[in-house]
């Protein structure tokens, strides 16, 4: 269990586990692009959550308050690559932080422990998308130092 320390609260951030995910899905749903595409059904979540706990070079983040809220989450992945030198790459997706949260330099926290994560799993650049639409979410990753420097493609299968 890791801690963060924002102004005077205190935060920690462990690995989540399977009793979370009806709160991780719940932070997910509480915005305007999840409120549309989450489902109601907790059952494919869970599978996806096995998928993701049995996977070690995944880590879902449970990020809760002092109360012991979960008022937080996000997904690393590190992914080996040949290109780049070799490099290993952390992918984060999927932030999510309470409205309650947000604005109080939560975020800048979380990702600034994402990224010593990476660094000490090998990673060697830090990678994520993000919706055209969340453009609140396009200037705070960009405070944080990160650069839109490719187009990315989805495709549903």
């Amino acid at each position: 269990m890791d801690q963060l320390i924002v102004g005077d609260e205190v935060f920690t951030i462990t690995k989540a586990s399977r009793s979370d995910v009806s709160a991780l899905v719940e932070l997910l749903r509480d915005d305007f692009l999840g409120k549309g595409r989450e489902l109601p059904n907790l059952a494919p979540y869970e599978i996806a959550f096995d998928d993701i706990d049995h996977d070690p070079n995944q880590f879902l983040a449970a990020i809760r308050n002092q109360s012991g809220e979960l008022v937080g989450t996000l997904q690393l992945t590190l992914i080996p690559g040949l290109a780049r030198g070799g490099a290993k790459r952390l992918q984060i997706e999927a932030v999510r932080l309470a409205s309650s949260t947000r604005g109080t330099g939560l975020g800048t926290a979380v990702f600034a422990w994402a990224h010593d994560y990476g660094k000490k799993h090998g990673a060697t650049l830090a990678q994520l998308t993000c919706d055209k639409q969340r453009t609140d979410a396009h200037r705070f990753y960009e405070r944080l130092g990160y650069a839109a420097t490719h187009q990315g493609y989805k495709l549903s299968l």
